[in-house]
């Protein structure tokens, strides 16, 4: 056995790390329902409008989000450039090399662009912070692995499953920047109170933002046919679609003879 099969061998890193990726991935499938129901039962993440005190000190929210999302898209590329088969560079438009562009065209966008969006907001509590740190570093290793490791470099991206997968991403991610531009200049310079969001998915649903981010994962996870994307998107939505619930309670509340009847709160029609 030579000192490459005894570092990166069976019973090497690689072999170590494998054990990690088979935990970290039906963890995350595993807790995802019980994120559900605690957060469909009224716990609320203490932060935008539901900010209140005994969660840490408060962060700077362009601060927070840069700092929290950035990981994500750090862990995700190290797996691949020093992990990662070779190919992914080579072959451009295979659906491993698509679906990690696309991974990192949004948490590019998340660290970087979009805390430039954001003006004034609350600041975020130290624990929510760190809780969303740890996820974006346990995601950005779940998926890095899998696009390292686990996923075929030369299957095309025009097969029905993936091409309608990546359609579906897109719109997703187009509609996550869109609503979060409507989120952002819903109010004018100095105004505080809140408004009633309308345009894109916020014509069907309160949580426009949360709906567009729940169907870029789910398309994702479509197109990559694995079972960390289908954990990802599952999280994802027990995690958002609960806010959204809340979100939705919150505006019938706060505007109740004038919000839109029609609206519903993470599901357009449905729920």
């Amino acid at each position: 056995m030579t000192s490459r099969d005894i570092l990166f061998g069976k019973h090497g890193v690689d072999a170590t790390i494998e054990a990690w990726y088979q935990l970290a991935t039906w963890t995350m499938v595993c807790t995802a329902f019980p994120v559900f129901l605690a957060l469909i039962s009224g716990i609320s993440a203490p932060y935008g409008r539901y900010s209140r005190a005994g969660w840490g000190f408060f962060i700077n929210p362009r601060l927070a989000w840069m700092t929290q999302e950035l990981p994500a898209l750090f862990a995700f590329t190290y797996f691949i450039l020093f992990f990662g088969r070779p190919g992914i560079l080579e072959q451009p438009f295979s659906s491993r090399s698509v679906l990690a562009a696309a991974f990192c065209a949004h948490y590019s966008y998340r660290a970087l662009a979009y805390p430039r969006m954001i003006r004034g907001g609350k600041p975020t509590p130290l624990s929510v912070w760190a809780m969303s740190l740890m996820f974006c570093v346990w995601n950005g290793f779940l998926q890095g692995w899998t696009f390292a490791r686990h996923m075929p470099n030369d299957i095309p991206v025009w097969r029905p499953r993936i091409a309608a997968g990546l359609m579906l991403w897109l719109f997703g991610f187009v509609n996550v920047m869109r609503a979060d531009s409507i989120l952002t200049n819903l109010r004018k310079p100095g105004e505080t109170c809140y408004k009633i969001p309308s345009g894109g998915m916020f014509e069907y649903v309160s949580a426009g933002n949360y709906t567009s981010e729940i169907l870029e994962w789910t398309g994702f996870a479509l197109a990559a046919g694995n079972l960390p994307a289908f954990a990802f998107a599952f999280f994802t939505f027990c995690n958002l679609a609960p806010r959204g619930h809340h979100h939705h309670l919150w505006y019938l509340g706060k505007f109740k003879d004038v919000y839109p009847k029609q609206r519903k709160a993470v599901m357009p029609y449905i729920w």
